[in-house]
């Protein structure tokens, strides 16, 4: 077993090791350039995340189609994630973290596109959609899609359900002292009582608990930025310098090189925002939307709300709570740095993440621990909602309709065994399916990049936006 864990270890170091990194960020890069900036038009996409196509196809609206896949990208990694970013590559990492999220709204954009360029009618009625329909339909490539949809159930085995499971009953137990087997039932008839009505009832759920969970946890942090408002501009200063001054980086922790905060920061976004992994599309596919363009758009403010905005203030809260255990008078711009990375190591012996939130949410007098607790609790649970959807979809593609009943309740037992069981390699098998899911999806959107350039130019560029244009589904 040992042996195994090895070999899987490795496996996963490689695949999300520096080529995968490149490729993911230069996919961004490319496809930034290539439909010329489509972040400009961030604002207008937010509009459109919360208007109605009523002349649209699809069975969800847009909004319910992007707060099911927020339900998915925001998860225990924007309040964990971020710290363990930070313990591991230093401050500089938030930056990098942030990059990665604007750029990665372009690539965002090409998958929503795809998706509803094009998607099918299956025989019940419902749009299927993703990269598999777009490596089969737009590439001729049904291999890789099957490889893809597979990838993609098996991911969410790990990452969508036994994580996200273990993570509310450790915490559970933790806090409150509550048996994991009581909380693991508990969660377990929660989601099955969402997950069995569908997309639609997925949808629903998430449309409502979304935009609650994300509101009090960015309120929560706005509290902890006005408690340390002597140290928010330091942390600003620190976490820009780091991310391009090694000596600024400070000594005494891991990321004591750019190189590793640039490494760590934008592995974070990646996991973050889930651009470029090809899961998002895949309910994208199911918005009422007039044409590919508009539901593009939509889908790419979701990168905007989860790196660009979440992160980055959870970073800021993180590096301004470390730096306000010290007289920053008595230390000049230039100690900063090597300051930050001695109180660390001061504490949190592990420089876990999860150690370095609590560090900062305990500001919050009496409802600060609460408050984290709740926001852990919704992310994790409704990222178990929104990769059940993914996994559906995927399972659908590969064995048809008749396999999704089977799966989905395969997918609630999954939801309590990781409730109660030690997880071990599961996370690093979720890791490397993650990756496996990445690499023929990033292949789709190069490839049909000119796909995408055509639709942006019509429709975006061309201010055709509120035309209605029937996508391929026969």
């Amino acid at each position: 077993m040992e042996l195994f864990t090895t070999i899987l270890d490795e496996l996963s170091s490689i695949l999300w090791g520096y080529p995968m990194i490149i490729l993911l960020v230069g996919t961004h890069l490319f496809l930034t350039i290539r439909l010329k900036f489509p972040q400009r038009k961030i604002l207008t996409a937010i509009k459109l995340s919360v208007a109605k196509d009523k002349d649209g196809d699809g069975d969800v609206s847009q909004f319910g189609a992007l707060a099911t896949a927020l339900a998915a990208t925001i998860g225990t990694g924007n309040i964990v994630g971020v710290g363990t970013a930070i313990a591991l590559g230093g401050p500089g990492a938030v930056f990098w973290c942030w990059i990665t999220g604007v750029l990665g709204i372009a690539t965002k954009y090409g998958e929503g596109l795809l998706a509803v360029k094009y998607r099918r009618v299956s025989e019940h009625g419902h749009m299927l959609g993703g990269p598999m329909y777009a490596l089969e339909y737009g590439l001729k490539a049904r291999w890789a899609g099957i490889l893809f949809a597979i990838f993609t159930a098996l991911a969410a085995f790990g990452i969508g359900s036994t994580v996200q499971a273990n993570a509310i009953s450790t915490l559970a137990e933790d806090v409150m002292g509550i048996s994991p087997w009581v909380s693991g039932a508990i969660v377990t008839v929660l989601v099955a009582m969402v997950v069995i009505g569908g997309i639609k009832s997925i949808a629903k759920v998430c449309t409502a608990l979304v935009p609650v969970m994300a509101v009090l946890y960015v309120v929560g942090c706005i509290v902890i930025l006005c408690l340390n408002a002597d140290y928010v501009w330091p942390a600003i200063r620190l976490i820009c310098v780091s991310a391009f001054t090694p000596e600024a980086a400070g000594g005494g922790f891991v990321g004591s090189t750019v190189l590793v905060a640039a490494r760590y920061g934008i592995a974070r976004g990646l996991f973050s925002n889930e651009s470029g992994l090809g899961s998002a599309p895949i309910v994208a596919a199911a918005a009422k939307t007039k044409n590919p363009v508009r539901q593009a758009l939509v889908s790419s403010s979701g990168t905007f709300w989860d790196t660009v905005i979440i992160c980055a203030i959870t970073g800021i809260v993180i590096v301004s709570s470390v730096l306000s255990t010290v007289d920053m008078s008595a230390h000049d711009s230039s100690s900063v740095g090597r300051l930050f990375g001695h109180l660390l190591e001061m504490h949190t012996e592990q420089m876990d993440g999860g150690t370095l939130t609590k560090l900062a949410f305990s500001q919050i007098p009496y409802i600060g621990s609460p408050l984290l607790m709740f926001g852990l609790f919704t992310f994790a649970f409704s990222t178990i909602l929104g990769w059940s959807i993914y996994a559906s979809r995927a399972v659908e593609y590969v064995f048809g309709y008749r396999g999704v009943r089977i799966y989905v309740w395969i997918n609630i037992a999954a939801v309590f065994a990781g409730s109660v069981i030690s997880l071990g390699t599961v996370w690093t098998l979720a890791d490397i399916f993650n990756a496996l899911m990445a690499i023929p999806n990033l292949f789709a959107l190069l490839l049909l990049s000119n796909v995408l350039v055509k639709d942006t130019d019509k429709y975006l560029w061309g201010g055709r936006l509120d035309d209605n244009e029937k996508s391929n589904m026969n």
